[in-house]
Parts: C-alpha cells; structure tokens; sequence
C-alpha cells in the first residue's frame, strides 16, 4: 500500500487557501492509496475553538476529504476542529471513497498549550480498517503516551492495527522528541508509524515538518524535511507480518488498563 505524508505549512485559520495547498500536494503525488493531513490542517492548530468549527454537516474540509476520496479512490486522513452542540473535538478522520470509515477524537488533549480549556477529550482507540490494512488513529500529543496505543493480540491472535497514524503540529522545539517516539510507537508496537507533522509558523510556535514513516525495526522508510512537500512510501504488509512471526514481541507484552474520566 502506498501513503502519501502530506506536509504542509497551513494558512492561519484560512480553509479556501488550505484546501487549495492540500489539493495541490495531491496533485503532485497522484498515485498513492492514502494521504495523511497533519493536525487541524485546514486552520492551523487553533486553541479559540468556537471561532472556527463547525458539525460535520457544515464542514467544508470534511466534504472536501470525502469529494477527493470519492474522486480519486483513496482514502484521507487528518483532523479538524469539530463542534457537538456546546462541545469541540479536535477530531481525526479517515476518509475512503465510500464516506467516513471513522472518527476518533484526541484523547490527550496539550494541556500546556491551553487545548484542554476549549476541547473534549475522546476516551475511545479506533482503529479503521481499509483495503485489508488497519490503522490506528491517533493526534499529536498522543505519540507521548505509549499506553493508550498499546498494540494488543485479538482472540484470533492477531495484532489490532498494522500502521499508527499520527498527525501533529508538533513545534521546532520539540523534533528531537519528535523524532524519538515516533520510533519508539513503532517498535514497542510492532507496527508501521506514519506520523506527519506541519511545517512553517503561526502566531504561537514554528514548525519543522519533520514527517517520517518507521518500520517496526525503528527503520526509517521514509522522511520529509522542513518545506512543505509530498513524500510517498510503500507499506509492506507481507514483510511486516513475517516479522512479527519470526519475532512475535506482542504475544508476551503485559496486559494494560485504561482508566477514564
């Protein structure tokens, strides 16, 4: 399978402009199965809320995602800012040609950054399953807590997910860590970590890129720098799959508990 990591520098909360940028990086890479959107890619990682989201119904990025699946059979993952009646989600979607394959809302909220005065917090995993791959859905400060990705063995004795996608706007400040865990996700989990990054500045912090695919090796398969670009790579299911026969870590990992609020 092929996923396209979509890096872009995102237009401080302009959603024609950001479209357009997106459009554009889909068009220089047209052959892929899957493109990844950084986090809230069409306004830039906004803490305000209430002065851009909208409900699905009235999302024009979200209805831009499932015309562009639809039309060039693939799928689009990314988050935007989503409102429920009086609630935001900074909510993360996978977007196939046939609608929306799911929806998983930011668990860990960047309580440092003020996210958790505007926003709801999710309390589900989702994994999407499409074209035989599963994916795990998962936003930006997430990558910093290894539990909640845990990759776990089902009654069949198979692993949940294959490919960890995370999508950020992870500041400069920060690539080392950045760089760190996303090897670490994949390793410890016995997966391939898509993680995309956006890259250029808005009124808070600078952004490096920086988006990277690692094996579950902690090989990196592929890596943008800091411009904005479109870096494709081919996922290797049957490669993978045979590591983890050779190699089955996740049959001895230890059982975790979740705990909600």
């Amino acid at each position: 399978m092929k996923i396209a990591l979509v890096q872009t520098d995102i237009a401080w909360c302009d959603e024609r402009e950001n479209i357009a940028r997106v459009a554009a990086a889909i068009c220089s890479a047209p052959s892929a199965d899957v493109y990844v959107l950084p986090e809230m890619w069409s306004t830039g990682f906004v803490i305000e809320a209430q002065t851009v989201a909208r409900t699905e119904a009235e999302s024009e990025p979200l209805a831009w995602m499932c015309r562009t699946a639809a039309e060039r059979d693939c799928a689009l993952a990314g988050s935007l800012v989503i409102r429920e009646s009086d609630r935001y989600y900074n909510r993360h979607y996978f977007v196939a040609p046939e609608g929306i394959v799911a929806r998983y809302d930011k668990r860990h909220l960047f309580r440092p950054g003020g996210e958790t005065k505007r926003f709801t917090a999710g309390s589900d995993r989702v994994v999407a399953s499409w074209r035989g791959v599963r994916f795990l859905l998962q936003t930006c400060y997430d990558m910093r807590f290894p539990c909640f990705s845990r990759n776990r063995l089902t009654e069949s004795g198979e692993p949940e997910y294959d490919v960890a996608i995370y999508v950020a706007s992870w500041p400069t400040a920060r690539m080392k860590a950045w760089h760190t865990l996303a090897a670490a996700r994949a390793i410890e989990n016995q997966c391939f970590v898509v993680a995309v990054n956006r890259t250029g500045r808005d009124a808070y912090c600078d952004y490096s890129g920086g988006s990277v695919c690692v094996d579950a090796m902690g090989e990196v398969l592929a890596a943008a720098t800091e411009s904005p670009s479109v870096v494709t790579v081919e996922v290797d299911m049957a490669t993978l799959g045979e590591l983890r026969k050779r190699f089955p870590t996740l049959r001895d990992g230890d059982e975790v508990l979740l705990h909600t609020k």
